[in-house]
């Protein structure tokens, strides 16, 4: 004899909803994972700010000192560069391939009023390290508080 089973609406829907919560977490995944290819956007940067200068650092691996040309135009810094494939690979032996190979650019708006003509660069390790101190108006001024008494 065949015994019967109360259908509940709200399990079939719960279902559905785990597998459509799996289907964008394998999707997402897959996507977050091409985005970290190098020079997709330029180099990557880490700017930050000290009392005297504003720094960035560029991680610029594989490229050689003479191929990176830094501009600034006001507050406007610009990392140009290229780099060059040295192993020549048949295309369809690769499993792989993320390191890219060619000219990149990269643009970012520096805080403060800066003197770029008094900018230094230093390139080590794959690593450009740019230091652009702050106009002297710029700095900051402690003042200080006189108590007077009435």
């Amino acid at each position: 004899m065949a015994s019967l089973v109360r259908w509940e609406p709200m399990d079939d829907l719960l279902g559905l909803r785990d597998a459509m919560e799996r289907l964008f977490q394998q999707s997402f995944a897959r996507a977050r994972s091409s985005l970290s290819i190098p020079f997709e956007a330029g180099p990557a940067l880490d700017i930050y700010e000290t009392s005297d200068a504003a720094i960035v650092e560029a991680a610029l691996p594989g490229v050689q000192a003479d191929d990176i040309e830094v501009t600034m135009t006001g507050d406007v810094l610009t990392i140009k560069g290229q780099t060059q494939e040295d192993i020549t690979v048949e295309r369809e032996n690769y499993i792989r391939r993320e390191r890219r190979y060619g000219s990149f650019s990269r643009s970012v708006r520096l805080p403060g009023e800066l003197d770029a003509g008094e900018a230094t660069a230093e390139f080590r390790d794959g690593v450009l390290k740019l230091t652009v101190p702050k106009r002297e108006e710029a700095k900051v001024k402690v003042i200080e508080v006189r108590a007077t008494t009435v």
